[in-house]
């Protein structure tokens, strides 16, 4: 009865986190506008919490819309359409939108029932909840960092050639990149940029990681000697695996909040986790094959490796929401 209870708990709680989440994309920032959402391939179409007058809302000069990462682009609109309860205006674009982005839309003097309500700016995207499995996803399988970017193959060779060692390493690699990651987000978001540092990413980055697997280091030391020892120098190798850098640069990069942050550093460290039971499990079987004498060692290794990225070109492309 106690595990039922606990299940039970653990499913209301994942419950409660997803709905925050889903909840969390759906915030338009102003009080007088329900929702946005995209239509089709180029109409966005904005939902108010009153009807609107049909002047304003069809006057396409009162609506102006730019992608995030465009601020000085501005996109032609062709048209606004309201609807007939006057609640939802439809903009329609002059050209197809790239929904992958978020949109800024910011509209002027809003008049509801001839009342100016003020103006408003808000993003357009699509659900949160989709946006964060698409970066968990996109890092472990579609842009897996060993298998499409060629990171961390020095503690992926290392540690592959036994399954037990790779589990073990691609589970406390993912612990480091998570802590790493998420230092770093916080530390570039409230301390770097606001005080204009982030000429200082690289170095502050490299330090947390340091930190990270030193911590977990001595940990593991004490937990588990037989795994830490079977880790050897790969353990270390983490603070100049080219993963564990990479993930706070493009967090910083592409601007992540701390959820899609969270979602990069998981999915990073579960695909690299993959990559090494994969291997891992190939590399066993190779053991009982009859190699070639020249091949066997690295060099079957390698090739096995280029495979397995061949085969992970599949997903290029893939647009998963």
């Amino acid at each position: 009865m106690n595990g039922m209870n606990g299940l039970r708990r653990y499913q209301w709680l994942m419950g409660i986190v997803l709905v925050a989440l889903f909840l969390a994309g759906c915030k338009t920032g102003h009080e007088f506008i329900k929702a946005t959402d995209f239509k089709d391939e180029d109409k966005i179409v904005i939902t108010f919490a009153g009807p609107v007058e049909e002047s304003w809302a069809t006057d396409v000069s009162h609506f102006s819309a730019y992608e995030k990462p465009d601020p000085d682009i501005k996109l032609e609109i062709k048209e606004a359409v309201l609807s007939p309860d006057q609640t939802t205006v439809t903009l329609t674009f002059g050209a197809p939108l790239n929904q992958g982005e978020a949109h800024i839309v910011s509209m002027t003097n809003i008049v509801s029932e001839g009342q100016d309500m003020g103006s408003a700016t808000v993003t357009v995207r699509k659900v949160y909840f989709g946006i964060l499995m698409t970066i968990l996803l996109g890092a472990a399988l579609i842009q897996n960092f060993v298998f499409t970017k060629y990171l961390g193959l020095c503690v992926f060779f290392g540690t592959s050639q036994r399954r037990s060692t790779a589990i073990g390493m691609g589970i406390v690699f993912t612990i480091v990149i998570v802590f790493a990651a998420m230092m770093a987000w916080a530390l570039y978001q409230f301390v770097l940029k606001p005080y204009q540092l982030t000429f200082l990413n690289i170095v502050v980055f490299i330090g947390l990681v340091s930190l990270s697997v030193q911590g977990v280091d001595t940990v593991l030391r004490k937990v588990n000697p037989a795994l830490f020892k079977a880790f050897g120098v790969y353990l270390v190798l983490v603070i100049a695996n080219c993963i564990a850098i990479a993930v706070p640069l493009m967090l910083a990069d592409n601007e992540y909040n701390g959820w899609e942050s969270l979602m990069l550093a998981l999915g990073a460290g579960l695909g690299f986790l993959l990559a090494l039971f994969l291997m891992a499990c190939v590399r066993e079987r190779l053991e009982l094959a009859n190699v070639p004498a020249s091949f066997r060692g690295l060099p079957i290794a390698f090739v096995t490796a280029g495979l397995f990225a061949l085969a992970f070109l599949g997903f290029s492309g893939l647009s998963i929401y």
